[in-house]
Order: structure tokens, then sequence, then C-alpha cells
């Protein structure tokens, strides 16, 4: 069961903020001057935004579960009542409103996993996709959920995860797609009172791939950690936009998203926001961005953002950079003998390795680290 957010606390009405809305109406085609879609390739992404949208075509779902948790369909109404908030734009809306069916991933109150939860979507060449996925995780449960996307389609996607209070989550959503695939989505999580919540979203394929990513507080004491890691190549566009409401006191978030770029074309967007409202008393948040550009012809823009209605709070902070590899890092492996292309090779692997590790899965940590190195082959011959 969803645990109800704050009724106190108003909505936001902004540039930087979209009203939530499961009206399709309420989200027209966008004409790309509008401030949330300015970086978006509209027209690499008009499957996903034309009235038609994506169809009810589904993934499909391979999951592997621990003993207590269930993975079931449900209707899009279910769906609706379960939501964290309304889609907050077009693409989310007509994934909603599409979908064929919902699918409800539920994990009961109490129980403590030491296995991961791995769902599979996979995606089909020429499908043009539209999913809701609704994760409900029961107070002072414990578990790591592993989402992840392969394959090629069209695919617009809402998901909900919803936190109850107590509980400890790791949720991992890995977008692994082919070179052909494009996605756009809005994903939402609700942390309960007291409850320890850590995403990691993993972005290495697609020729777009177009995130938004919110979080809201269910009570006091809920602490957010959201980590980030994306591997753009030529001619490929990640974007990655973010937004944590700390609507309740004595909450914590730390956002840590990193990028490396490559080849002719190569666009990266990251897009974070943290509000801080009249009642979020005692409250600490940091947020960062860093991007690595490994060769001439990429694009990088990052744009943190705090809005911030009291002064009654911990701390509060943010941090963007875009460069290449570190001169004093490389001179220091060279030193000890390591060739340069071996010594950017490690350079970029550190970079990384601080967010894999944040998985929790060996096996996907050593996937992630895999594909990283094949990424790393498409360049490091020039170095030689």
């Amino acid at each position: 069961m969803a645990a109800p957010v704050m009724e106190a606390v108003e909505a936001i009405e902004s540039h930087l903020h979209p009203t939530p809305s499961w009206e399709l109406a309420d989200h027209p085609l966008p004409s790309g001057r509008e401030e949330v879609w300015r970086f978006s390739p509209l027209r690499a992404m008009r499957g996903l935004l034309a009235d038609g949208g994506p169809t009810g075509e589904n993934l499909e779902w391979v999951t592997d579960l621990p003993a207590g948790v269930s993975f079931d369909p449900i209707s899009l109404a279910e769906a609706r009542e379960l939501a964290v908030e309304a889609p907050i734009d077009r693409v989310s809306a007509l994934a909603a409103a599409n979908a064929s069916y919902a699918a409800r991933l539920t994990v009961p109150a109490g129980l403590e996993l030491t296995d991961p939860i791995v769902v599979n979507g996979a995606g089909i060449a020429g499908s043009s996709v539209a999913e809701h996925l609704v994760i409900t995780v029961g107070a002072y449960a414990k578990a790591t959920i592993v989402l992840r996307y392969t394959g090629t389609a069209t695919l617009a996607d809402k998901t909900d995860l919803i936190v109850g209070d107590g509980a400890q989550v790791n949720f991992v959503s890995i977008q692994d797609w082919d070179a052909e695939a494009v996605h756009g989505g809005h994903h939402s999580v609700l942390v309960g009172r007291d409850a320890q919540v850590r995403t990691v979203t993993v972005s290495l394929g697609g020729k777009v791939v177009r995130l938004a990513e919110t979080a809201k507080f269910a009570g006091p004491g809920g602490s957010l950690e959201q980590f980030g890691l994306y591997f753009v190549d030529a001619g490929q566009h990640i974007e990655h936009r973010l937004f944590v409401d700390h609507n309740a006191p004595h909450t914590h978030s730390n956002v840590d998203y990193r990028g490396a770029l490559q080849g002719e074309g190569a666009r990266a967007v990251w897009i974070g926001d943290v509000l801080i409202r009249k009642v979020a008393e005692k409250i600490s948040t940091y947020e960062s961005n860093k991007n690595l550009v490994l060769t001439d012809g990429c694009r990088a823009d990052s744009v943190p953002n705090l809005e911030i209605e009291t002064g009654e709070i911990e701390g509060a902070g943010h941090s963007s950079t875009t460069g290449r590899f570190d001169d004093e890092q490389l001179f220091y492996l060279r030193s000890r003998g390591i060739p340069e292309a071996e010594a950017r090779r490690l350079v970029v692997r550190g970079f990384f390795a601080d967010i894999v590790r944040r998985i929790g899965v060996p096996e996907v940590e050593e996937h992630m680290m895999a594909a990283v190195e094949r990424e790393l082959s498409v360049t490091m011959g020039a170095y030689a």
C-alpha cells in the first residue's frame, strides 16, 4: 500500500516543475522552447510524443523472484491508485494512458531479502511500447531490486517506487539497450518515514534515453541517495532530469551522477533540482554531476538547481564539472611507468568505480565494468 504524502504540502507550479496530471490534454506536444524540453531531441523522439504515441504493446518480462515476492498484472486504474504521483510529461502520460495493462512488483512488509530481485524487460525491433510499472515495498522490508531494459524498442514508461516506513531499498535501473532504441520515462520515488532508499540509474545504450526522476518523502526521517552512470557515444543522446522534493523535516538526500562522452555528436544532459520547502527544517542535501569528455565533438549540459524556502536546514549544496582527463592523475600514473593509453583507462575506471560499487549486486557490477571497458575500446586506440 502506498503511504500518503503529507497533505499540508501544496502542489508545485513553475516552469521547472510541470504540474502532474493523468490527462493527456495537460501535456501538449512540446515545441522545444519549453524549459523542460529545450535540451531534448524532439525529432528523434517523435515516436514517443505523437498523438497516437506508443501502443499498448508490452515488453517481454523475465523475472527472478525470491520467495515471498510477486510480479502480477494489474489494471490501469489500480496503478493510478498506487502511483506516487501523476505523470509530469507527455511521454509518461502516454505510457500510463496507452498501456494495455500495468504490472505490480510487491515486496511484503517485514520481508528481508538477501538475494536480489531481478526484472528484465526486453524489447523487439520495431516495437512501440507503453508500460506502467508499480513497485511497492512494505514497511521494514529490506530488498535490492534490479530493473534492466535490453533489446530494441520505442518505449514510454512510467515507474513508481513506493517504499514503506522503516524499509531499506536498493533500486537499480539499467538502460542497456541496443543502438537504435528510444526510451523516455518518468520514475517516481516515495520514501517512507525513517526509510533508507538508494537508487542507481545506469544508461549505456540506446539512440535516445530521456528519464525524468522525481522523489518525495512520506514523513520525517527518510534518507535518499541517488547515483547515476552514463556513457555516451557518437550520435547518442542521454538525458537525466532529477527533482528531489524535501517536503518533510529531518530528511536527507544525496545525488551523484557521472558520465563520460566520446565521438562526434555525443550529447549528455543532466538537470538536477532540489526543493526545500518551508516545512522541511533540519534537512541536509547535496547534488553533484561530473562529466568526462574523452574526444572532440561532444557536448555535456549540466544544470544544478537549489530552491530553498527555509533557513532552518543543516546543509545544502551542489556542484557540476565538465572537462577532460585530470593532467595530474595522468602524470602520476605515467611517472610510474604506466603507458598513456592504460593510464587513461585507469582514470576512467576509477571515475566510474565509485558509482558501480554501490549497485550491490556483484554480477551486475561486473557486467557494468565490462560494459565500460567495451566503451573505452572505441577510443583508447587513439591515445596509443
